[in-house]
């Protein structure tokens, strides 16, 4: 994704959450101000402290030991109530970050699951995910910059400098001056020189993220060939890539110190000058000394602080870009507010005149494809890979929005319900099913998380898994790992067997459920799916006769479009027809020589 982020976008996203803690933000923005306000007070009690102790007679008379403990008092107090009032505003923004850290990521990660089929397919997991928790910190990094560090900064430069001036005019205008200065080139240097240096170094972190997230998922295959060292030079690559886009952009982070380091100096040098010609001519008391060099000690810290939150505020808005691109890309499908659930009432299924192009392809996969399945009727859709079949199937659910036409299901036209319902209304068992890194229990209860075990352990049964489950050690409980990588290619394909008849929905979508079973589970689990199809329309995509041939109706795929239709037996003693040359092929006793001539 080319990023296309600014500040202003930045700062809205951030005020989106924000806003929505309306009550506890107003309690922030008071306690800020209080807090601020009590240690502007500092250089003033200092100097009154001082000049109340310096001017006193020796030894001191009662009034003026009385004046100096008050004083002293007020010093004390000063630092009481400040300490007390950061601690309290710190202890409620704890609370207030920790709630908009949880919107974010939990909105965020919401937002992204309902993305387009076609983003997820062009985004790497691992770089999603990088993205995702990267920018939650990286808003941890700005809301803390900006109401602990920059807002006290300002509040606390604007207070201090209005004190000096007030109590010395031109200390107070050379120390502004070469305040606004010193803020003016920072600023630029963050805003002008830091964004892309730190954008690349972004973009280099999630290279390497999706890189060993990459290699780790794919480690079986990394071993079955030895390539281990392969890979790690891989990596190796990208994090040196990393390293130059890291240097680069640290090393525009000291430029920016060793300006920060020259307006130090010179304020501390006009500032000290201007005080000791004041005190030379009679107008600065001792206690006035102590406050003005309070004063700069307090400026100059805090401008070194604001030199050094800039750099975090520019570096936290370049990694929370991809966090709020996410937030503003329209997730999948648009739909009107507030459509309404299907209403499935038989399960009939009408494509009327559909045209479909995937995005970011030349060539329409559909052009005016009509086609009408009957509720309840069992239909086999073959041809060869590329053909339209899998399409047909994402369309049915509404993975994709169509170019042209209309889906219909019991006469309702998909586009206009709620997908949440319609695919709760479609079961799918694909032909590589994927499996939660959770127990085998939760994979199969997914569809329908309130079934009791008993109900678990019998789709369990119906698709022939209850066996390979009742010989694990902890059952049910069973954990199967990331995909399910614990457990065989055929036991994954009967736990998506066993999920799909617990799901119970009125539509069944098989894509070559069987093709990673023996022959003989392969039969039981025939029998059990001939059960699981009855009084439900089903759609089974398939590579095998042995799948298609008690359907009631077959449709071959050539090219997005439908050249035969009819019942099995028909089309299979078609002279000339694809599924009677499909039926021939596997039929003879040799069946590699004629697969490869019908995929050539």
């Amino acid at each position: 994704m080319k990023r296309t982020v600014s500040a202003r976008q930045v700062a809205s996203f951030i005020w989106f959450y924000w806003r929505r803690q309306g009550f506890w933000f107003f309690l922030l923005m008071v306690g800020l101000v209080v807090n601020v306000a009590v240690d502007i007070m500092f250089p003033v009690v200092s100097g009154y402290l001082v000049d109340t102790i310096s001017t006193a007679d020796v030894p001191p008379s009662p009034d003026q030991v009385d004046t100096a403990i008050w004083a002293g008092i007020l010093f004390v107090g000063q630092s009481v109530v400040f300490f007390t009032a950061q601690r309290l505003k710190f202890r409620l923004w704890m609370h207030f970050a920790a709630k908009v850290m949880r919107d974010i990521i939990t909105e965020g990660f919401a937002r992204v699951q309902r993305y387009p089929a076609n983003w997820h397919e062009s985004s790497h997991a691992g770089a999603t995910v990088r993205k995702l928790t990267r920018g939650m910190w990286a808003y941890d990094t700005i809301a803390d910059t900006v109401y602990a560090a920059l807002l006290p900064a300002a509040l606390m430069l604007v207070g201090i400098l209005a004190v000096l001036s007030w109590r010395w005019p031109l200390v107070g205008l050379f120390a502004g001056i070469t305040s606004i200065f010193y803020v003016a080139v920072t600023a630029w240097l963050a805003i002008r020189h830091l964004p892309d240096r730190h954008r690349a170094h972004m973009d280099a972190d999630s290279e390497v993220g999706a890189q060993v997230a990459d290699a780790i998922t794919c480690n079986s295959v990394v071993k079955s060939f030895g390539t281990e060292d392969r890979e790690d030079a891989r990596l190796l690559s990208l994090v040196d890539f990393w390293r130059r886009k890291a240097v680069s952009a640290w090393a525009m982070m000291e430029n920016l110190l060793i300006v920060q380091n020259v307006a130090s100096v010179a304020l501390v040098a006009g500032i000290v000058g201007l005080i000791v010609a004041e005190w030379a001519a009679g107008r600065a008391t001792t206690g006035d000394i102590v406050f003005g060099l309070t004063a700069y000690l307090m400026i100059n810290a805090y401008l070194r602080d604001m030199g050094y939150h800039l750099q975090n505020l520019q570096q936290g808005v370049s990694e929370i870009e991809d966090l709020v691109m996410f937030h503003d890309l329209p997730m999948e499908p648009a739909v009107v507010k507030g459509a309404p659930a299907l209403d499935l009432r038989a399960g009939a299924i009408d494509f009327d005149q559909v045209g479909f192009l995937y995005p970011r392809k030349d060539q329409a996969v559909y052009s005016n494809l009509s086609l009408k399945i009957k509720a309840g009727e069992k239909i086999a859709l073959v041809g060869k890979s590329g053909s339209g079949k899998s399409t047909f199937v994402k369309l049915l659910q509404r993975l994709y929005d169509l170019d042209s036409g209309r889906v219909l299901i019991d006469g309702q036209d998909i586009a206009t319900v709620d997908p949440v319902s319609l695919r709760r209304a479609v079961s799918v068992v694909p032909q590589e099913p994927l499996l939660f890194h959770r127990s085998l229990g939760e994979n199969i209860a997914y569809a329908n998380p309130d079934a009791s075990e008993a109900d678990v352990m019998k789709a369990a049964r119906l698709a022939r898994a209850n066996e390979f489950i009742e010989a694990l050690p902890d059952g049910l409980g069973t954990m199967v790992g990331e995909r399910g990588v614990k457990l065989s290619g055929g036991e994954r394909q009967r736990v998506a067997i066993a999920r799909a008849f617990l799901a119970d929905a009125p539509i069944l979508v098989l894509d070559e459920a069987t093709s990673s079973l023996d022959v003989v589970t392969e039969a039981a689990v025939q029998e059990a799916m001939e059960d699981l199809m009855k009084g439900r329309t089903t759609i089974i995509i398939a590579h095998r006769l042995s799948t298609v041939r008690q359907v009631d109706r077959v449709l071959v795929f050539e090219d997005g479009r439908i050249v035969e239709d009819g019942a099995y037996d028909e089309l299979a003693n078609r002279e000339g027809g694809y599924l009677a040359r499909f039926h021939a092929v596997q039929s003879s006793e040799d069946l590699s020589p004629a697969l490869e001539e019908d995929e050539a």
